[in-house]
């Protein structure tokens, strides 16, 4: 058995740097303890806890489909434990550095089955109670929407980090070769501000970046409603409340609202990218040469 570390240790290598605020509030807060626990002991690794996830999962979508609220109550607990269980193996692979790409596959792979599980447990148990089609409606409601938060993140996360990448190497020589035309023994510049797509959108929505800044200094995400929220609200508030119908049908609405912002975003940035790359292809003529070149005899 390893060495047992300290709570504030876990919390400062595990915690990430901004995260969904139920994760902040009402998961965290017990997962860090529970990692406490378990970290010394090798055998528990994360791949392990992801499968154990998945399979606390299973159990939820079985209560779902009982249907009745004492079932519907034992249902979301068992689905808020399995996210506790999911956050778990990302915290102690940091931990112990024992995370891998495999690993990280199956976690994504069992994340997105448990939701499809559930969702026809949750909402084929109540039509099959009630008989009243909406529940199968919601089921595929829930599923697609998943799908597409998750899709559109991967997408988005990509063609942000392309943008970045090409406009780091359109600027990168660019800026290096403007100063060593000052000064010959300068390092290249930071360029991070160069190569900043969403200055733009800053610019433009000056109180979403004060919201964002404030929900940021509690490691809360601006995307609020975010894949996370969204699972919580329709597999554990709405069983509880005993409002499954008006509750997904909310969170379904703020989650596609919350998408939407973000896909224009995506869309002012592509702006920012252009106009940028574009004055960048100007800026080689535009570079005055370190030292006067001595024409040709």
């Amino acid at each position: 058995m390893a060495l047992r570390v300290t709570l504030g240790e876990i919390r400062s290598r595990t915690y990430k740097r901004r995260d969904a605020w139920w994760t902040v509030w009402l998961v965290d807060p017990l997962a860090s303890r529970l990692v406490w626990v378990v970290a010394p002991w090798r055998w528990v690794t994360p791949n392990r806890l992801t499968t154990l996830a998945f399979l606390v999962g299973l159990g939820s979508a079985a209560c779902f489909w009982q249907a009745s609220y004492g079932w519907l109550l034992l249902g979301a607990l068992l689905f808020h434990l399995s996210f506790v269980l999911d956050c778990m193996d990302g915290k102690i692979a940091r931990l112990n550095g024992t995370g891998s790409v495999f690993g990280a596959w199956l976690d994504y792979v069992f994340d997105r089955l448990r939701v499809a599980v559930c969702a026809v447990a949750l909402f084929g148990g109540q039509y099959v109670a009630t008989h009243n089609f909406t529940y199968i409606w919601l089921a595929g409601i829930v599923i697609f929407l998943d799908m597409f938060r998750y899709l559109n993140a991967l997408q988005m996360g990509k063609v942000k980090a392309d943008m970045k990448a090409k406009l780091d190497e359109a600027r990168g020589p660019i800026a290096f070769a403007e100063t060593i035309a000052v000064d010959p023994g300068a390092e290249a510049p930071d360029v991070d501000e160069a190569v900043d797509v969403y200055s733009d959108f800053r610019t433009r929505f000056g109180l979403f970046v004060r919201i964002r800044n404030v929900l940021i200094r509690q490691r809360i995400r601006a995307h609020v409603i975010s894949g996370i929220e969204f699972m919580m609200f329709v597999f554990i508030v709405g069983p509880v409340a005993n409002l499954i119908v008006g509750t997904t049908v909310v969170a379904s609405a703020l989650l596609a609202g919350f998408e939407l912002l973000l896909i224009y975003k995506l869309w002012t940035a592509t702006k920012t990218y252009d106009r940028k790359m574009a004055a960048l292809v100007k800026i080689p003529a535009q570079v005055t040469p370190a030292r006067d070149e001595v024409p040709a005899a």
